[in-house]
Protein backbone atom coordinates (compact mmCIF):
# COMPACT_ATOMS: atom_id res chain seq x y z
CA UNK A 1 0.00 0.00 0.00
CA UNK A 2 1.45 3.43 -1.13
CA UNK A 3 1.04 6.12 1.43
CA UNK A 4 2.40 9.73 1.51
CA UNK A 5 2.42 11.63 4.86
CA UNK A 6 1.96 15.74 5.36
CA UNK A 7 4.31 17.34 6.10
CA UNK A 8 3.31 19.98 6.87
CA UNK A 9 4.24 21.83 10.39
CA UNK A 10 2.44 21.14 13.58
CA UNK A 11 -0.16 23.90 14.51
CA UNK A 12 -0.58 24.57 18.43
CA UNK A 13 -1.19 22.36 21.03
CA UNK A 14 -5.31 21.91 22.06
CA UNK A 15 -8.38 20.95 20.41
CA UNK A 16 -8.86 22.17 17.36
CA UNK A 17 -11.77 21.73 14.62
CA UNK A 18 -15.25 20.01 15.43
CA UNK A 19 -16.61 20.81 11.84
CA UNK A 20 -16.45 16.52 10.88
CA UNK A 21 -15.37 17.44 7.50
CA UNK A 22 -13.26 14.76 6.68
CA UNK A 23 -15.54 12.66 4.56
CA UNK A 24 -15.63 11.52 0.87
CA UNK A 25 -18.58 12.09 -1.28
CA UNK A 26 -18.76 12.32 -5.25
CA UNK A 27 -15.92 14.77 -6.06
CA UNK A 28 -17.47 16.28 -8.85
CA UNK A 29 -20.42 17.84 -6.50
CA UNK A 30 -17.75 19.43 -3.52
CA UNK A 31 -20.72 17.86 -1.25
CA UNK A 32 -21.11 14.60 0.88
CA UNK A 33 -24.48 13.18 1.74
CA UNK A 34 -24.56 9.87 4.43
CA UNK A 35 -27.29 8.15 6.21
CA UNK A 36 -26.83 9.44 9.70
CA UNK A 37 -27.75 6.05 10.84
CA UNK A 38 -24.49 4.81 9.72
CA UNK A 39 -22.20 7.66 11.21
CA UNK A 40 -20.77 8.34 14.32
CA UNK A 41 -18.24 11.38 15.80
CA UNK A 42 -14.95 10.21 16.96
CA UNK A 43 -12.45 12.48 18.67
CA UNK A 44 -9.11 11.16 17.95
CA UNK A 45 -6.53 12.53 20.84
CA UNK A 46 -2.68 12.44 20.58
CA UNK A 47 -0.77 11.57 24.05
CA UNK A 48 0.08 14.56 25.97
CA UNK A 49 3.71 15.48 26.04
CA UNK A 50 6.06 12.34 27.58
CA UNK A 51 9.63 11.91 28.64
CA UNK A 52 10.71 10.67 24.92
CA UNK A 53 9.22 13.57 23.46
CA UNK A 54 11.50 15.87 25.44
CA UNK A 55 14.40 13.41 25.23
CA UNK A 56 14.53 13.40 21.44
CA UNK A 57 13.90 17.14 21.67
CA UNK A 58 16.88 17.96 23.09
CA UNK A 59 19.06 15.24 21.44
CA UNK A 60 18.12 16.66 17.95
CA UNK A 61 17.41 12.33 16.89
CA UNK A 62 15.91 9.13 17.94
CA UNK A 63 19.08 7.27 18.80
CA UNK A 64 18.19 7.86 22.40
CA UNK A 65 14.89 5.51 22.14
CA UNK A 66 17.05 2.65 20.84
CA UNK A 67 18.05 -0.14 23.70
CA UNK A 68 21.55 -0.81 22.37
CA UNK A 69 22.66 -3.76 24.11
CA UNK A 70 20.51 -4.17 27.16
CA UNK A 71 16.78 -5.58 27.54
CA UNK A 72 14.60 -2.70 26.53
CA UNK A 73 12.35 -2.65 29.18
CA UNK A 74 15.54 -1.70 31.47
CA UNK A 75 16.18 1.54 29.11
CA UNK A 76 14.54 4.34 30.90
CA UNK A 77 12.15 5.37 28.29
CA UNK A 78 10.83 2.08 28.09
CA UNK A 79 6.58 2.55 27.77
CA UNK A 80 7.93 6.47 28.53
CA UNK A 81 5.14 8.22 31.47
CA UNK A 82 4.01 12.18 30.78
CA UNK A 83 6.20 14.98 31.78
CA UNK A 84 4.67 17.69 34.46
CA UNK A 85 4.14 19.70 31.50
CA UNK A 86 1.72 16.83 29.81
CA UNK A 87 -0.11 16.26 32.78
CA UNK A 88 -0.93 19.76 33.07
CA UNK A 89 -1.89 19.99 29.04
CA UNK A 90 -3.81 16.67 29.68
CA UNK A 91 -5.79 19.20 32.18
CA UNK A 92 -6.41 21.94 30.53
CA UNK A 93 -7.79 20.01 27.40
CA UNK A 94 -9.92 18.52 30.47
CA UNK A 95 -11.26 21.86 31.17
CA UNK A 96 -12.04 22.91 27.45
CA UNK A 97 -14.43 19.59 27.09
CA UNK A 98 -16.04 20.53 30.24
CA UNK A 99 -17.36 24.13 28.88
CA UNK A 100 -17.76 22.83 25.07
CA UNK A 101 -21.24 22.53 24.13
CA UNK A 102 -21.68 19.16 22.40
CA UNK A 103 -25.12 16.68 22.15
CA UNK A 104 -27.41 19.51 23.74
CA UNK A 105 -25.71 19.95 26.78
CA UNK A 106 -23.24 22.54 27.42
CA UNK A 107 -19.93 20.20 27.96
CA UNK A 108 -18.53 17.21 26.03
CA UNK A 109 -19.27 13.96 27.23
CA UNK A 110 -18.37 10.80 25.13
CA UNK A 111 -20.76 7.43 25.19
CA UNK A 112 -16.94 5.37 25.27
CA UNK A 113 -13.58 6.17 25.49
CA UNK A 114 -10.76 4.20 23.28
CA UNK A 115 -7.66 3.75 24.52
CA UNK A 116 -3.46 2.90 23.58
CA UNK A 117 -2.37 0.04 25.90
CA UNK A 118 1.00 2.25 26.43
CA UNK A 119 1.17 4.21 29.57
CA UNK A 120 1.38 7.81 28.14
CA UNK A 121 -2.21 7.08 26.58
CA UNK A 122 -3.53 5.59 30.12
CA UNK A 123 -2.14 8.70 31.96
CA UNK A 124 -3.47 11.08 29.38
CA UNK A 125 -7.05 9.69 29.50
CA UNK A 126 -6.76 9.24 33.08
CA UNK A 127 -5.80 13.33 33.75
CA UNK A 128 -8.65 14.17 30.82
CA UNK A 129 -11.84 11.76 31.06
CA UNK A 130 -10.99 11.44 34.99
CA UNK A 131 -12.75 7.98 37.09
CA UNK A 132 -13.92 5.91 34.40
CA UNK A 133 -17.06 3.68 34.91
CA UNK A 134 -16.32 0.51 36.73
CA UNK A 135 -16.28 -2.74 34.05
CA UNK A 136 -19.58 -4.40 33.60
CA UNK A 137 -21.53 -1.56 35.45
CA UNK A 138 -24.52 -0.46 33.24
CA UNK A 139 -24.59 3.37 33.06
CA UNK A 140 -27.73 3.89 34.84
CA UNK A 141 -25.98 2.51 37.68
CA UNK A 142 -23.19 5.02 37.42
CA UNK A 143 -23.14 7.65 40.22
CA UNK A 144 -21.35 10.49 37.68
CA UNK A 145 -22.27 13.97 37.68
CA UNK A 146 -21.60 17.01 34.97
CA UNK A 147 -19.03 19.10 35.12
CA UNK A 148 -19.37 21.19 38.99
CA UNK A 149 -20.13 24.49 37.59
CA UNK A 150 -22.31 23.81 34.53
CA UNK A 151 -26.02 24.02 34.10
CA UNK A 152 -26.71 20.20 34.36
CA UNK A 153 -25.00 19.83 37.80
CA UNK A 154 -26.94 23.07 39.19
CA UNK A 155 -30.05 21.07 37.93
CA UNK A 156 -28.68 17.84 39.19
CA UNK A 157 -28.40 15.85 36.02
CA UNK A 158 -26.67 12.62 36.03
CA UNK A 159 -23.87 12.16 33.77
CA UNK A 160 -22.48 8.62 34.03
CA UNK A 161 -18.61 8.29 33.45
CA UNK A 162 -17.37 6.88 30.75
CA UNK A 163 -16.24 3.67 29.43
CA UNK A 164 -12.70 3.43 28.87
CA UNK A 165 -11.74 0.45 27.06
CA UNK A 166 -8.12 -0.29 26.39
CA UNK A 167 -7.38 -1.72 22.77
CA UNK A 168 -3.87 -2.88 21.31
CA UNK A 169 -5.44 -2.30 17.71
CA UNK A 170 -4.91 2.06 18.12
CA UNK A 171 -1.48 1.67 20.20
CA UNK A 172 1.93 3.24 18.52
CA UNK A 173 3.66 1.71 15.77
CA UNK A 174 5.47 -0.76 17.55
CA UNK A 175 9.26 -1.98 17.76
CA UNK A 176 12.54 -0.68 17.45
CA UNK A 177 11.77 2.27 19.64
CA UNK A 178 11.98 1.99 24.01
CA UNK A 179 9.08 4.09 23.92
CA UNK A 180 6.99 2.07 21.81
CA UNK A 181 6.58 -1.24 23.89
CA UNK A 182 4.75 -1.64 27.16
CA UNK A 183 4.60 -2.94 30.12
CA UNK A 184 2.72 -6.18 31.17
CA UNK A 185 -1.02 -5.34 31.59
CA UNK A 186 -0.65 -7.05 35.08
CA UNK A 187 1.19 -3.57 35.85
CA UNK A 188 -0.68 -1.52 33.71
CA UNK A 189 -3.97 -2.42 35.41
CA UNK A 190 -3.40 -2.42 38.73
CA UNK A 191 -2.53 1.67 38.19
CA UNK A 192 -5.34 2.31 36.39
CA UNK A 193 -7.76 -0.19 38.04
CA UNK A 194 -11.09 1.25 36.49
CA UNK A 195 -9.69 0.79 32.80
CA UNK A 196 -11.36 -2.29 31.05
CA UNK A 197 -8.51 -4.48 29.37
CA UNK A 198 -10.86 -7.40 29.32
CA UNK A 199 -9.98 -7.14 25.54
CA UNK A 200 -6.81 -7.52 25.46
CA UNK A 201 -5.70 -10.75 24.94
CA UNK A 202 -1.82 -10.85 26.39
CA UNK A 203 -0.13 -9.82 29.32
CA UNK A 204 3.40 -9.34 28.35
CA UNK A 205 3.60 -7.09 25.00
CA UNK A 206 3.40 -9.89 22.10
CA UNK A 207 4.31 -6.91 19.45
CA UNK A 208 7.20 -5.30 20.18
CA UNK A 209 10.43 -6.10 18.73
CA UNK A 210 13.89 -4.84 17.14
CA UNK A 211 11.87 -4.93 13.46
CA UNK A 212 9.70 -1.40 13.50
CA UNK A 213 6.16 -2.11 11.99
CA UNK A 214 5.92 -1.77 8.28
CA UNK A 215 4.33 1.07 6.79
CA UNK A 216 1.82 -0.76 5.04
CA UNK A 217 1.08 -2.97 8.45
CA UNK A 218 0.38 -0.12 10.23
CA UNK A 219 -2.04 1.02 7.52
CA UNK A 220 -3.83 -1.77 7.19
CA UNK A 221 -4.26 -2.01 11.20
CA UNK A 222 -5.42 1.62 11.29
CA UNK A 223 -8.06 0.96 8.97
CA UNK A 224 -9.43 -2.39 10.82
CA UNK A 225 -9.40 -0.71 14.16
CA UNK A 226 -12.22 1.79 12.42
CA UNK A 227 -13.71 -0.92 10.96
CA UNK A 228 -13.66 -2.41 15.27
CA UNK A 229 -15.44 0.85 15.39
CA UNK A 230 -17.78 1.37 12.88
CA UNK A 231 -18.56 -2.27 14.90
CA UNK A 232 -19.62 -0.41 18.02
CA UNK A 233 -22.86 0.59 19.06
CA UNK A 234 -21.91 4.22 20.48
CA UNK A 235 -22.21 7.23 18.32
CA UNK A 236 -19.44 9.66 20.27
CA UNK A 237 -16.37 8.38 21.14
CA UNK A 238 -12.72 9.69 22.18
CA UNK A 239 -9.77 7.54 21.17
CA UNK A 240 -6.33 8.04 22.96
CA UNK A 241 -3.92 7.24 20.54
CA UNK A 242 -0.22 8.12 18.99
CA UNK A 243 1.03 10.54 16.55
CA UNK A 244 2.42 7.65 14.07
CA UNK A 245 -0.38 5.61 14.05
CA UNK A 246 -2.73 8.94 13.22
CA UNK A 247 -0.51 9.54 10.50
CA UNK A 248 -0.94 5.97 9.08
CA UNK A 249 -4.55 6.19 9.40
CA UNK A 250 -5.14 9.99 8.30
CA UNK A 251 -2.81 9.62 5.87
CA UNK A 252 -5.05 7.04 3.44
CA UNK A 253 -7.85 9.46 3.54
CA UNK A 254 -8.57 13.45 2.17
CA UNK A 255 -7.50 13.06 -1.83
CA UNK A 256 -10.56 14.46 -2.95
CA UNK A 257 -10.20 17.46 -0.78
CA UNK A 258 -9.27 20.72 -1.26
CA UNK A 259 -5.17 20.88 -0.25
CA UNK A 260 -5.67 23.32 3.05
CA UNK A 261 -8.19 20.39 4.38
CA UNK A 262 -6.22 17.56 3.50
CA UNK A 263 -3.13 19.24 5.11
CA UNK A 264 -5.14 19.69 8.00
CA UNK A 265 -6.24 16.23 8.50
CA UNK A 266 -2.85 14.73 7.74
CA UNK A 267 -0.54 17.12 9.40
CA UNK A 268 1.13 15.83 12.46
CA UNK A 269 -0.83 16.06 15.71
CA UNK A 270 0.48 18.04 18.30
CA UNK A 271 0.78 16.15 22.46
CA UNK A 272 -2.40 16.33 23.65
CA UNK A 273 -4.47 17.94 20.54
CA UNK A 274 -7.89 16.27 19.92
CA UNK A 275 -8.99 16.25 15.96
CA UNK A 276 -12.89 15.11 15.68
CA UNK A 277 -13.81 13.56 12.24
CA UNK A 278 -17.29 12.03 11.36
CA UNK A 279 -16.69 8.34 10.65
CA UNK A 280 -18.94 7.00 7.82
CA UNK A 281 -20.41 3.65 6.95
CA UNK A 282 -20.42 3.31 3.33
CA UNK A 283 -22.36 -0.09 3.96
CA UNK A 284 -20.62 -2.77 2.27
CA UNK A 285 -18.33 -3.92 5.13
CA UNK A 286 -21.44 -3.86 7.50
CA UNK A 287 -21.96 -7.35 9.06
CA UNK A 288 -17.94 -8.57 8.69
CA UNK A 289 -16.23 -10.22 11.17
CA UNK A 290 -12.99 -7.75 13.17
CA UNK A 291 -10.53 -10.22 13.43
CA UNK A 292 -8.40 -9.86 16.63
CA UNK A 293 -5.04 -8.35 16.33
CA UNK A 294 -2.55 -11.04 16.10
CA UNK A 295 1.38 -10.55 17.21
CA UNK A 296 3.42 -10.06 13.97
CA UNK A 297 5.67 -13.30 12.58
CA UNK A 298 8.89 -12.61 13.05
CA UNK A 299 11.46 -12.15 15.72
CA UNK A 300 10.32 -12.59 19.29
CA UNK A 301 10.31 -9.55 21.53
CA UNK A 302 13.43 -8.12 22.74
CA UNK A 303 11.55 -6.48 25.74
CA UNK A 304 13.65 -8.62 28.21
CA UNK A 305 16.73 -10.15 25.88
CA UNK A 306 19.73 -8.46 25.55
CA UNK A 307 21.34 -8.75 22.14
CA UNK A 308 25.09 -8.33 20.68
CA UNK A 309 24.77 -5.61 18.23
CA UNK A 310 23.11 -2.16 18.51
CA UNK A 311 20.79 -1.23 15.75
CA UNK A 312 20.83 2.23 14.14
CA UNK A 313 18.59 1.52 11.38
CA UNK A 314 16.83 5.66 11.60
CA UNK A 315 13.98 4.38 8.56
CA UNK A 316 11.43 6.21 10.48
CA UNK A 317 13.45 9.62 11.36
CA UNK A 318 13.79 10.11 7.54
CA UNK A 319 10.53 9.00 6.63
CA UNK A 320 8.50 10.34 9.65
CA UNK A 321 10.78 12.27 11.93
CA UNK A 322 11.60 12.62 15.24
CA UNK A 323 9.38 11.51 18.12
CA UNK A 324 8.66 14.65 19.63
Amino acid sequence: MATQFSKVKPIPKGMLDDGFEYTLGPPSSGFSLFLASRTKKVHFIRHAEGFHNVATHETGDNHCLLRGDSPAIDHPLYDSRLTSVGIEQAEKLKEILAHRPSGGRSFTSFDLVIVSPLTRTCETARHIFGRARTPGTPAFLDPGMAPEDSQEYAAGVPVPAPRILVREECRERWGHYVCDGRRSIKDISSEFPDFDFSEVRHDEDAFYGDDRETDDHCCERAVKFLEWLNSRPEKCIAVVTHSSFLRHLFGQFGDSLRQEDKDSLQRMAGNCELRSVVLCSHGNKEGNEVKPLDPPQGPASTIRVPSSHNLFAMGEESSVGLKI
